[in-house]
């Protein structure tokens, strides 16, 4: 729920957590300049929720500050004072000129700490996860900081939502190619995710038709599906696979069987990296920090198991994920990330903080920041033909509105 500050906001710090996508520099910008107007300053933290936290309160705060000519601060130089100057044309790149990591303050590995942390860790196994919201507190009051700015997807807002309950003023902004912040229809990097993904299918077509290829696409989406659904609608994909619908491999066969009756002898699959194969996928490594573990290649797990029901069609899977993280956004994400991060400005210039920029229904609000409690948005089974494996375009529709004249 939102609360409000009774002193004014003075200083702030903004951080990137997660995956990067394309349009976090422009929200960066989009910050910093209205903040200028506003007479407040803006403290970037490096490295995610990792730069608040592994923070060195020891040492010389000039230390602390990233320069780039300086090696010395190329690892523990966590700060970057932001101003508009240092930020007059970062939303032409991609990626995010503040770094980021999938650090939870709130399960540190103890292994993984620093020396000035290692105390943290007695009495616990190396492998244990211990809570630094502590040092994440103390290092916020160490900077002087009046609250901060989160830009990142459901786990790293989730540690933000955490900070407010101990008292901290957070303000976040949504961003994920998977689209799946609950709370808001749009994430910043979603459509520079779909051209780009749109942009390489259409490409690779070539070469599929002219091997006989099924080529199996594998896309952002752990737990929702939305960049692989919009992606198989805008290439016409003959198939597509998301989490929220199971799908039979051996029914996938039969309709992969006949998408290649055409003159070339190929077709191609668009499938979320969690898709429901209705069978298990094997994960590997350990958990990270959020409690995910990876699941191997599905792509390359579907193309395995097609290949055995299929042993003369040659299937090429093709990871696409990281692929459409790069480079600069496009002008919609651009356009997004400046409105999103003036929004919050707005409420940061009113004193209301515990909010997210969102939008809705086609119109900006502000909604609360989603904790741990709150499960991903996902796709509407109704947009889905859970019999033929593809986008469900029957259940589009509108109401009549008529024109209201002048």
């Amino acid at each position: 729920m939102p609360t409000q500050i009774s002193k004014p906001i003075r200083s702030l710090g903004i951080l990137t957590g997660g995956g990067d996508v394309p349009g976090l520099n422009a929200a960066i910008k989009a910050v910093v300049y209205r903040a200028a107007s506003l007479g407040i300053t803006v403290t970037g933290l490096r490295s995610g929720w990792e730069g608040i936290t592994l923070l060195d309160r020891s040492r010389n705060r000039e230390e602390l500050v990233f320069n780039a000519d300086d090696p010395d601060t190329w690892k523990g130089g966590y700060l970057m004072p932001l101003t508009r100057l240092n930020t007059r044309d970062i939303e032409r790149l991609g990626g995010t000129i503040l770094q980021s990591t999938r650090t939870n303050p709130a399960r540190m590995r103890v292994k993984d700490l620093p020396e000035y942390l290692k105390s943290y860790g007695d009495g616990h196994d190396p492998d244990d996860r211990i809570d630094l919201t502590k040092e994440v507190l103390a290092n916020i009051e160490y900077l002087g900081l009046d609250g901060l700015i989160a830009i990142g997807g459901d786990d790293t807002l989730s540690y933000g939502a955490k900070l407010i309950e101990q008292g901290v003023p957070v303000w976040a902004i949504p961003k994920t190619m998977d689209n799946d912040v609950p709370g808001t229809d749009y994430c910043i990097g979603f459509q520079t995710a779909i051209s780009r993904a749109a942009e390489f299918i259409n490409r690779i077509r070539s070469t599929a038709g002219s091997h006989s290829e099924t080529v199996i696409f594998r896309l952002f989406g752990r737990d929702a599906g939305f960049t692989a659904l919009e992606t198989a609608i805008v290439t016409w994909a003959d198939r597509l696979v998301i989490p929220e619908v199971p799908a039979n491999i051996d029914k996938l066969a039969d309709l992969i069987a006949n998408d290649r009756r055409n003159p070339q002898n190929y077709s191609t699959v668009v499938m979320s990296e969690g898709a429901n194969l209705g069978v298990p996928v094997p994960e590997i490594g350990p958990a990270d920090a959020y409690g995910h573990r990876k699941k191997t290649n599905v792509a390359e797990f579907l193309a395995d198991e097609l290949s055995k029901r299929m042993p003369s069609v040659r299937f090429l899977p093709i990871d696409l994920t990281y692929f459409l993280r790069s480079g600069e956004p496009e002008v919609y994400d651009k356009h997004m990330a400046i409105f999103f991060a003036n929004m919050i400005m707005s409420f940061v210039e009113k004193g209301t903080c515990g909010v997210m920029a969102a939008h809705i229904d086609g119109r900006f609000v502000a909604t609360d920041i989603p904790g741990k409690n709150l499960s991903a948005r996902r796709v509407n089974p109704e947009d889905y033909h859970s019999v033929r494996y593809r986008p469900r375009f029957e259940s589009i529709n509108g109401t009549y509105r008529p024109q209201n004249p002048s």
